[in-house]
């Protein structure tokens, strides 16, 4: 596990001074969906700090057994609106909210708790009807009726490219992100940041790297293949 996590470690500082990049403005989000508590806490032993989940039900038990290690949890897979309670209790950061809906849900879920959520709004990109996310042209009008809401704080963006086997290809879905993010700052909306940039997984994450991601999520190269 130690050595997945120094292996993958040096390939996103390798990624990033190749570019011109400081490595500390890249964080890596360790993917344990799946994955028991046991390896989990390997993982945080090895150096893991970030914790990435997928479902709420299996994150709740992790989240539970390894209430004393001091990690950030963040949740990366698709969230609905009934299950906010658990993910503002649990999670530092939401990387998947797509619809007001869902942000006004975890506003007042947050409100409970006297915690103000942070959140990524998650853009579908390439516009695949599988995926979930915003359609790139909304993403401005929602995160301006987010911005409303007390309790939640937009910190930036992520997607989800189409599986490629080639990481180049990808690399115009990045791009196109960045390019919104930069629109989107360009608004100055009052209480959203644009800091965090959430793409490239354990297969095109270099690429990502090279196109602005502050935050990727790997799994697979830290955990093995999923059971």
């Amino acid at each position: 596990m130690k050595e997945n996590l120094d292996r993958i470690n040096k390939r996103i500082d390798d990624a990033a001074t190749g570019c011109g990049r400081n490595p500390e403005t890249i964080r890596l989000v360790a993917v344990s969906k799946t994955v028991g508590a046991d390896r989990v806490r390997e993982a945080i032993d090895a150096g893991a700090v970030i914790l990435g989940e997928n479902y709420i039900q299996e994150a709740r038990e992790k989240f539970d057994a390894l209430i004393d290690r001091h990690v950030q949890w963040h949740f990366i897979g698709h969230l609905q609106s009934n299950k906010a309670k658990y993910a503002v209790r649990m999670f530092d950061l939401i990387h998947s909210v797509e619809s007001i809906k869902l942000a006004t849900a975890l506003d007042k879920e947050a409100r409970k708790n006297g915690k103000v959520q942070d959140i990524l709004i998650q853009v579908n990109i390439s516009r695949e009807e599988t995926k979930s996310g915003i359609p790139e042209v909304g993403a401005v009008e929602l995160i301006t009726q987010i911005s409303r809401l007390d309790h939640i704080r937009v910190k930036g963006l992520m997607t989800m490219p189409p599986f490629f086997d080639a990481p180049e290809q990808a690399r115009p879905f990045f791009r196109q992100l960045a390019r919104l993010r930069d629109r989107i700052a360009a608004h100055s909306i009052p209480g959203v940041s644009m800091a965090e940039l959430s793409m490239g997984m354990t297969g095109d994450f270099e690429v990502a790297i090279e196109e602005g991601a502050t935050l990727v999520r790997i799994g697979t190269a830290i955990f093995g293949a999923r059971q």
